[in-house]
């Protein structure tokens, strides 16, 4: 995409709000950018060649929606933290290792995408955010589960493909939590204790690709309960 393009498409993003350049092979952010007036409120920046985000996009204040998936990006700078609309965030499919904790002022977050990354601990700042609905973690290199889940208030949450050996048992805890994903991890069947089972919201949890087959989960102490809330959810479907 050339210049003259980008500048179109700047142009008309004063207008609409939306600003959508992907597909391009961006290496760097549109200079222009960097003294944009602050009127956007959809960046989608996806499919390119970025390997930061540069400090400039604090400035952009009015953001709800922000899409950096399918580009090259190890690192997202504390300065997302100043985004408090930030609604949806797509940074899937790049090679983040780490999550600033500044995300944890970004309370009107409702969907954080973060599968296929490099990431390696839970991002507990994201536990605490009151109307956070989805979080996608799958594709990582995530170990553990810890503690501060309890606060976590997704309605699903997606851990498959990691390496997550240890799940804590504050999962129970969440609050909204109805589907949790655990396929293809490394956790034993003890990992589900009867707390989990029987006294969490959670009505969906998948659990094929662990160190345990069907038979040992469907014996566990609460299995019963746990399937009396799939089946109720189940039936509400059709």
């Amino acid at each position: 995409m050339g210049n003259k393009q980008i500048k179109q498409h700047l142009e008309t993003a004063q207008k609409t709000g939306i600003l959508k350049i992907s597909l391009q092979r961006l290496q760097d952010f549109p200079p222009q950018l960097k003294s944009y007036p602050n009127v956007l409120k959809t960046l989608d920046l996806s499919q390119n060649r970025f390997e930061r985000i540069p400090e400039e996009i604090g400035r952009l204040t009015l953001i709800k929606h922000l899409n950096m998936s399918g580009n090259q990006i190890i690192e997202l700078p504390q300065v997302l933290g100043e985004l408090i609309k930030l609604e949806v965030m797509l940074m899937n499919d790049n090679m983040i290792a780490k999550i600033p904790d500044a995300l944890a002022n970004c309370s009107n977050l409702k969907t954080v995408n973060l599968s296929h990354n490099q990431i390696g601990e839970f991002p507990i700042m994201l536990c605490g955010l009151k109307h956070l609905d989805i979080l996608d973690l799958s594709r990582n290199k995530i170990t553990s589960v810890p503690n501060e889940i309890a606060t976590l208030h997704v309605t699903e949450l997606n851990l498959n493909q990691n390496q997550i050996s240890n799940l804590s048992e504050g999962v129970a805890a969440c609050p909204k939590l109805k589907t949790l994903r655990l396929e293809e991890n490394c956790l034993q069947v003890t990992a589900f204790t009867p707390r989990i089972l029987k006294d969490s919201k959670i009505s969906i949890l998948a659990v094929d690709g662990n160190l345990f087959n069907s038979k040992q989960f469907s014996d566990l102490d609460g299995y019963e309960t746990y399937m009396e809330r799939y089946t109720a959810v189940k039936k509400k479907m059709f």
